[in-house]
């Protein structure tokens, strides 16, 4: 009598009500209870198929619970096999739609962007034949968040704002507070800073009463991401553990987590190596003293350097379990390619470049533009690591060179297929400190690539890269040359900075100059320029001359 009752059930289709439930829950961000919901008719799961009533339509709901933390990817592989490609043609248009919905996440799920793209796509192309409009709000969302993985961040952008808009002309708030932290997150990528900021406050504002975790877990991870862009290190690492904090809470395993987990590795990893620095300058200033004080200090430092290193190297351990998991391509390469600059960061050139070259084949397999770029990046490094050493006597000194300048030549290239520029400029970084080099001696390869680096750097992104910026100034600009950067704006190269943000950089080379004529007052540099003595000490800050 059960089995009956049950199979009866089963045969009356996907219940309209509970496809109108799970899309409330949905839209207003009730996870708990649309997970509640979905386990007390887990039976559908196996029961779906193309001739039970609305089982398409559960389907492509599905995929967005699967999004947010219910069960795993393999789910909508598994209720996907049901509808079989041969019978698919009976199925009403709208109906067909939601399947490639579905398979569209479980691409972008599975790190295949353009596999998605095509599905979504297709979706978006007949939108007018979908008749639940919140449906095609996450097509334009989905679909931006491949052009994300992709870094095609205008094109992202753009179809963010669209599905947002939409969820606000439905009513849905909350679902429009989700795509904000994706617009929000681009608008970083692209150098604005304060908007990116803002509007993740305001997701914030409305998610956080909410038991959407993932999503709160994203934002912030979002705002670690920003501030640590700012060098602001240990408050990067707060943001970090709220963002495991609420990942935990809904699944130990999500993708998301091991992201996170890198990026905690990553600033652990930026905090030893100024640490490194520290002690390197203690040795040069005490030069061999003797006294107790001292020598305390210096175990204590090396003591915590270690220490750090070793919770980094946990941290990516337990990212790469993760991604492995999920067979994330982008995510595995991200962790080969942290773990090769902590070995880099010590000398330990051969793991660098093993985990730098299984980097770069995960990025080959997937086409994966980034991470290519990153690991062609973290191979010319090593090489060049190399040259400094002079390792085997000098006597393949050529062929390094000649290795660091090709790869730095190919991260250019892969770089370009992207609309990172932070990417771009460390890209033009590297090949031009290769490009320095006595080896190559490549002065105006070297020159052309510092002006092209600095017009991609935003003036407010101060972190390693502009130390590394900065480097390559000092090499190819003879005491009294003209500033790069200022070349390449008298030859119209201003990347896509506003006036404003030209403005910015403008002052980052007036203002330390006019400081040192003015015998280092800062009050005497306001007044001559007519700007705040705050804006001032800002500045001469982020260029090393005061302490922030």
């Amino acid at each position: 009598m059960a089995t009956a009752r049950l199979n009866k059930k089963q045969n009356s289709g996907v219940p309209r009500q509970l496809l109108q439930e799970l899309k409330h829950n949905l839209v207003m961000r009730h996870v708990s209870s649309g997970i509640e919901l979905l386990d007390r008719h887990e039976h559908l799961f196996a029961a779906v198929g193309p001739d039970l009533p609305n089982a398409a339509a559960f389907v492509g709901c599905l995929a967005q619970w699967v999004d947010i933390g219910y069960g795993e990817p393999a789910l909508i592989e598994q209720v996907l096999a049901r509808f079989p490609r041969e019978k698919r043609g009976h199925l009403s248009v709208s109906d067909y739609l939601q399947l490639r919905m579905a398979e569209g996440l479980l691409a972008l799920l599975r790190d295949n962007p353009d596999e998605a793209l095509r599905q979504f796509d297709l979706v978006l192309s007949m939108q007018d034949e979908i008749e639940d409009r919140e449906v095609v709000a996450i097509a334009h969302f989905w679909n931006a968040r491949c052009h994300r993985k992709k870094g095609e961040y205008d094109e992202a952008l753009k179809r963010a704002g669209v599905g947002r808009e939409l969820a606000q002309t439905l009513g849905f708030p909350n679902m429009a507070a989700v795509m904000r932290v994706l617009e929000s997150w681009l608008l970083f990528q692209k150098g604005q800073f304060r908007e990116a900021s803002r509007i993740l406050d305001q997701a914030e504002a409305a998610l956080r009463n909410s038991d959407d975790h993932i999503t709160l877990g994203n934002i912030y991870s979002a705002h670690g991401r920003m501030v640590r862009r700012q060098g602001h290190y240990q408050e990067a690492l707060k943001f970090f553990s709220r963002a495991i904090e609420h990942f935990q809470k809904k699944n130990p395993q999500h993708r998301n987590m091991a992201r996170t987990l890198t990026n905690i590795a990553y600033v652990q990893r930026l905090v030893a190596v100024q640490m490194g620095k520290q002690i390197d300058a203690e040795r040069e200033r005490r030069q061999g003293a003797k006294s107790l004080a001292s020598r305390d200090q210096k175990q204590t430092l090396l003591r915590q350097h270690q220490e750090l290193r070793t919770k980094a190297f946990a941290n990516l351990e337990l990212a790469e379990s993760i991604y492995r998991h999920h067979n994330h391509h982008h995510g595995i390469g991200s962790v080969l390619e942290n773990r090769g600059l902590l070995y880099l960061d010590v000398g330990d050139l051969d793991n660098a470049s093993a985990q730098a070259a299984q980097a770069f084949e995960l990025g080959k397999q997937v086409n994966d533009s980034i991470l290519m770029a990153r690991a062609r990046l973290l191979q010319c490094e090593v090489e060049n690591g190399k040259l400094e050493e002079e390792i085997e006597g000098g006597t393949h000194t050529w062929e390094h060179a000649q290795a660091a300048r090709d790869y730095a030549r190919e991260a250019v290239e892969a770089a370009k297929h992207t609309q990172n520029h932070r990417l771009l400029a460390r890209a033009y970084i590297w090949r031009g400190l290769t490009a320095c080099h006595p080896a190559v001696h490549d002065t105006e390869d070297a020159k052309r690539c510092c002006e092209l680096a600095s017009s991609f750097l935003k003036a407010v992104d101060y972190d390693d890269l502009w130390e590394e910026l900065q480097l390559l100034k000092q090499k190819v600009m003879p005491k009294g040359s003209i500033d790069p950067l200022l070349r390449a704006w008298s030859q119209g190269i201003t990347g896509e900075e506003t006036f404003q943000e030209l403005t910015e950089q403008f002052a980052e080379i007036v203002i330390p100059k006019v400081w040192e004529k003015e015998d280092r007052k800062v009050a005497r540099v306001a007044k001559r320029l007519s700007v705040s003595p705050k804006k001032v000490r800002r500045i001469l800050a982020r260029a090393g001359k005061r302490k922030k």
